[in-house]
C-alpha cells in the first residue's frame, strides 16, 4: 500500500503531524511519499532538512491514498489532484471546523488501520461549473462545496434569475446565490440560511445571499437538474463567481452560470465509524451545559 502525505506548511508547522503520521504509517509496513503540492512562491518557511519532498502529481499516478494535513480548504484544493487520478482522501484536522476530515491530530494513532484494510469509502457528490458569454464557455471548474456568485465589494444588491432546465425557479436581488453540493451545505450555504443535507445525498442547493424579497428562499434540487443563474443586464453593476473559495472570477451583464452534477466524485476515507450527526454536533453543536 502507498499513501502520499500533503501537509499545509502553514497550519502544520515544522510538518510535526505529517512527519508522525509518516513515521505510524511505516511502522505498519505502509509505502509513503512526502508532497508539497501548493508552497507559495517566495515562502521563507524552513522545513526538517532530512525531508526529501516528491512530486505530487507523479506520486499520486500509483498511490493508494492521499492524507492530507490542514482545514477543510487543505482538502477542498487537495481533492482536484486526488480526483485527477482517482484517489481516496483522508483529512487530519488543524483548522478551526475541519468539517470534512476524519482524523484530529490526537487520533494519528488510527491511520495504523490502513495497512489492515480497515476504512471505508465514502463517495461525494461534485459540481461542474461553467460561465458562458454569448454562448461561449469563457470559464469551467469542479466545486465539490459550492459555486458562489457575490456582488462585488463596492457595488449594491445584484439582479439574478435563477433557472432550473431552462424553466425560471426564482428571480430576485441579492447580495449573490450560493449553489452549493450536500457536503457544502454545512459551510456558506449554511451560514447563509440554507438547510443541512446528508453528505452522501445527491441534490444541488440554491441558497440566495441576504435577499431584498420575503419569497426568496433555499431550493433543493435534483441531481438530473442543470441550474442557470442568470445576470441582469445591467452594465453598472459587478459580480464575482468563486468555486470552492478560490480565485473570483469577474462576470459581465448577461453571462449566464450553469452548474450540473459532474461525472466525477470526491472520495473520502473513513475510519473512526463516527456517523454524521456524530460530527454535526461536535462540529456545530455550540456550547454545552
Amino acid at each position: 500500500m502507498k499513501v502520499v502525505l500533503s501537509p499545509n506548511p502553514y497550519r502544520d508547522r515544522g510538518l510535526r503531524a505529517a512527519q508522525a503520521a509518516e513515521k505510524i504509517l511505516r511502522n505498519v509496513g505502509v509505502e509513503t511519499a512526502m508532497c508539497l503540492p501548493f508552497l507559495l512562491e517566495g515562502s521563507n518557511l524552513e522545513f526538517p532538512k532530512h525531508i526529501q519532498f516528491k512530486d505530487t502529481q507523479e506520486e499520486l499516478k500509483n498511490a493508494d491514498m492521499l492524507v492530507c494535513f490542514g482545514g477543510d480548504g487543505t482538502i477542498l484544493h487537495a481533492a482536484k489532484d486526488a480526483n485527477a487520478h482517482k484517489v481516496p482522501i483522508l483529512g487530519v484536522n488543524l483548522g478551526s471546523v475541519g468539517f470534512m476530515a476524519e482524523l484530529e491530530q490526537s487520533e494519528l494513532s488510527m491511520l495504523s488501520k490502513l495497512a489492515a484494510g480497515k476504512y471505508t469509502i465514502e463517495s461525494r457528490m461534485m459540481l461542474d461549473v461553467a460561465v458562458r458569454r454569448d454562448g461561449k464557455v469563457l470559464f469551467n471548474d469542479i466545486a465539490l462545496n459550492d459555486a458562489a456568485l457575490t456582488k462585488g465589494a463596492v457595488a449594491r444588491v445584484v439582479d439574478l434569475e435563477v433557472y432550473g432546465d431552462k424553466v425560471m425557479i426564482a428571480n430576485f436581488s441579492a447580495d449573490g446565490v450560493i449553489v452549493s453540493t450536500p457536503t457544502g451545505s454545512t459551510a456558506y450555504s449554511m451560514s447563509a440560511g440554507g438547510p443541512i443535507v446528508e453528505p452522501t445525498a445527491e441534490n444541488m442547493i440554491v441558497t440566495p445571499i441576504c435577499p431584498h424579497a420575503l419569497s426568496a428562499r433555499s431550493i433543493v434540487l435534483g441531481r438530473e437538474r442543470t441550474v442557470s443563474i442568470k445576470m441582469g443586464k445591467q452594465s453598472r453593476k459587478t459580480a464575482y463567481l468563486s468555486v470552492d473559495g478560490g480565485k473570483a472570477f469577474r462576470l459581465g451583464s448577461g453571462d449566464v452560470v450553469e452548474l450540473k452534477m459532474s461525472s466525477s466524485k470526491t472520495r473520502l476515507v473513513r475510519v473512526t465509524g463516527r456517523s454524521f450527526y456524530d460530527i454535526l454536533s461536535q462540529k456545530l453543536g455550540g456550547a454545552k451545559a
